[in-house]
């Protein structure tokens, strides 16, 4: 893994867990981060599916 792979991951690892801890006003920016131009550069991960699983692990 390159650098630029290991900091892509890094930024999305770090926003799945800031998601799992934030108030509502919180998890909707994350959110939109997750929906955003920027996400997409930096992985190729569904966001609607990873929003449903961060969202699944309350339950």
């Amino acid at each position: 893994m390159n650098p630029y792979e290991a900091l892509a991951n890094a930024i999305i690892t770090q926003a799945a867990k800031d998601y799992r801890t934030a108030a509502p006003h919180g998890k909707a920016a994350i959110r939109r981060f997750f929906r955003s131009a920027y996400f997409t550069v930096l992985t190729s991960l569904d966001p609607e599916y990873l929003i449903a699983r961060l969202e699944a692990e309350k339950a």
